[in-house]
């Protein structure tokens, strides 16, 4: 949830007693949210420190909890690259001083980190105390978030060792945050009063004129597979392996005869693993009917999956000879149904 949004959505339960919302239109629907509920979302830091928690925590606490809870993820000094890009690093004591990042200015930045780019100290505490640690969000109390954040500061040179950080001295330390002038305010999405006129933003004029930026722009936009041609087949047909809503498709890899045949072989590898092989054949009898003879009988038949999955679950005799068919009760249904289907397709 943005804070935009959250903050219309606390002044929208705080004013709930005269709103008239649903609860009061139709009884037994919702109700008005308490105090403490409001409060717990209520948590976020704004960039003026307004919302900022009391408490603090040192540099010494911070790395404790940093191994705890964060390391996993980050890395044991917030440089690893393996889950998450490195939190620290790519700055310098001239960056300190400046507050923007040289590496920016120069363009020969070697690697983005957290302390490169963020510009307001408040905006990491903020994320810390609301999104961390990955596995267990807002389970770190005020002072524990204090101390991990301490701690950053200390690996990034911005704070000695024995630092402790607080409500009452964090504005400070934002006055030695490495990119803490790489924030522009002149954009129609900051507004408030021009900045020429002592306010902050230009009053919420936008940046954009809506001018066609592009020529010669195709007409229709076809997203093309980045898979190399000698892997797009490694995982078989990935389309079939996505979820099956929100925007995101897995591209199609194999074609549709392509998928059908990997189907049928992963079904083949299931009857033969389970035995259904050394009875029938897919194009002839070996014990039992071939699976074609099978086909041919129940062609047309509405019902003759479920009498098939049946028979195969619960096994018979007299149907195809006098050879028993054993039971199979054994199997998942699932995979029952998988083998029945596969064969009334005409097994290959």
């Amino acid at each position: 949830m943005s804070r935009f949004s959250k903050s219309i959505l606390v002044l929208a339960l705080a004013g709930a007693s005269t709103a008239g919302f649903a609860f009061d239109k139709y009884q037994g629907i919702g109700r008005q949210a308490t105090t403490a509920e409001v409060a717990a979302w209520d948590i976020d830091v704004r960039p003026d420190f307004k919302g900022l928690p009391k408490g603090s925590g040192n540099v010494e606490r911070g790395q404790e909890l940093f191994e705890e809870k964060c390391a996993s993820c980050h890395g044991s000094f917030g440089e690893s690259n393996e889950v998450f890009t490195p939190l620290i690093g790519g700055t310098t004591a001239e960056d300190i001083k400046n507050g923007r990042v040289g590496g920016f200015v120069k363009g020969d930045i070697p690697q983005r980190t957290t302390f490169t780019k963020v510009a307001t100290i408040s905006t990491v505490f903020d994320y810390i105390q609301r999104a961390m640690p990955w596995t267990a969000p807002k389970s770190l109390k005020p002072d524990d978030v204090y101390a991990i954040l301490a701690y950053f500061l200390n690996l990034a040179e911005i704070v000695p060792g024995d630092f402790t950080l607080s409500d009452r001295n964090i504005a400070d330390v934002q006055k030695l945050m490495p990119n803490r002038n790489g924030m522009t305010t002149d954009h129609g999405m900051w507004p408030g009063a021009p900045a020429k006129k002592g306010g902050i933003g230009n009053g919420g004029k936008p940046d954009v004129k809506n001018v066609a930026c592009m020529k010669n722009c195709k007409a229709e936009v076809q997203i093309a597979s980045t898979l190399p041609e000698y892997a797009r087949t490694a995982h078989g047909e990935l389309a079939d392996q996505n979820r099956s809503f929100g925007p995101v498709r897995g591209t199609r890899t194999l074609g549709p005869e392509a998928a059908k045949k990997a189907a049928n072989a992963t079904t083949l590898e299931l009857a033969t693993k389970n035995g259904c092989m050394a009875c029938h054949g897919v194009a002839g009898k070996i014990v039992g009917p071939g699976y074609n003879e099978v086909v041919a009988r129940y062609k047309d038949q509405a019902d003759a999956e479920g009498k098939l999955v049946a028979k195969v679950k619960n096994g018979g005799q007299g149907a195809w000879g006098s050879v028993p068919m054993p039971p199979n009760g054994h199997l998942p249904d699932e995979d029952i149904k998988t083998l029945v289907r596969w064969i009334l397709s005409g097994a290959k």
